[in-house]
């Protein structure tokens, strides 16, 4: 879809910044290097606003940012930013740069900023959808629904997907939290519908001890852990998903199914989560999860396609605007 000879992604190694900027990549068809930054103090308290870690300029031994700049960058997370100011300036305004998510430094930040509906950043190079970048397309949901594993394949109808967050910044499990979600996990499958769960890295062990309890019973799969994680295929044999909403990003990618998505909220909250959860709600898609199967199918929502368009346009516009008069290309401040 996109004609870049080189690309790069562009983060501080957070696995949702990430795993945003690599659906997007996927969806334009381009593999882009992963280059990470690791700010130090006090460089990264003044992020985003302020420089870049002197230590990782580009000119010196083994930055992160080091030349020859790509002819685009995919960035996230608040420490990049001023990342991506650097790379756009030391490459005399040649590289293209997007930046997903609210930079917090207004329209300037990049030639094209993504944000969520909820956020409030608009401007003409700014695009703005209820659900945000992934890697779950429906092509991926099709081939492993044409060709699921065996132990999934081999569980009873109807089938739910589970897909467990964790702690973070702003979400907590408490005991309760785990017991309540527990219990629920229990109801559903004691009513006849068969559990295939994943848990991510940051699921409490307290919540992992239990889900492994729960996976002693019939007709419930838990990923242990070991080999690929069979998550596309749980969601493309899934009659519903249950989300733990700690993540916008398993909620988005919930949404590519068609099927109801049943959202279990842990102590704790965010705005940007919330927003979203209210705007996939209002759509008929989010529906809370009580131990029980709730909700309709609905037509699949996916925003990366769309997202991949409209970043192709952009770059394809800058590329013509700058090969045509490269003196006057604007060059962003470092």
């Amino acid at each position: 879809m996109l004609h870049a000879d080189s690309a790069w992604i562009l983060t501080d190694g957070k696995a949702g910044d990430e795993t945003q900027c690599l659906g997007l990549a996927a969806a334009l068809g381009i593999e882009p290097q992963l280059r990470r930054i690791a700010p130090r103090p006090p460089w990264s308290w003044l992020m985003p606003w302020g420089p870049i870690d002197p230590r990782e300029a580009s000119g010196q031994p083994a930055s992160p940012i080091a030349p020859p700049f790509p002819d685009l960058v995919i960035a996230s997370g608040r420490r990049a930013v001023p990342y991506l100011r650097h790379v756009k300036h030391a490459s005399g305004g040649r590289t293209f740069t997007v930046f997903l998510k609210d930079p917090r430094t207004g329209t300037s930040a990049a030639d094209f900023i993504w944000v969520g509906e909820h956020d409030r950043l608009r401007g003409e190079n700014v695009m703005a959808t209820l659900t945000p970048p992934h890697r779950i397309s429906a092509t991926r949901i099709a081939a492993a629904r044409a060709a699921p594993p065996a132990i999934l394949a081999a569980l009873p109808l109807p089938r739910a997907a589970v897909l467990v967050g964790g702690d973070s910044r702003h979400h907590t499990f408490t005991p309760a939290d785990i017991a309540g979600f527990v219990t629920n996990l229990k109801s559903l499958r004691a009513s006849g519908v068969s559990l295939m769960i994943t848990a991510s890295r940051r699921t409490p062990p307290a919540l992992r001890t239990a889900l492994a309890d729960l996976a002693e019973e019939e007709n419930v799969y838990l990923w242990d852990g070991r080999g690929d994680n069979p998550y596309v295929a749980m969601l493309a044999l899934a009659d519903a998903v249950v989300v733990t909403a700690d993540s916008t990003n398993m909620a988005g990618e919930a949404a590519v199914t068609g099927r109801p998505v049943l959202v279990f909220e842990p102590s704790g909250g965010h705005p940007r989560l919330k927003a979203l959860l209210e705007g996939l709600r209002g759509a008929g898609i989010v529906h809370a999860f009580r131990g029980r199967l709730e909700g309709s199918a609905y037509q699949p929502l996916d925003s990366t396609p769309s997202i991949a368009e409209a970043v192709a346009r952009a770059y394809e516009a800058h590329r013509r605007r700058f090969l045509s008069s490269p003196r006057d290309a604007p060059v962003a401040d470092a």
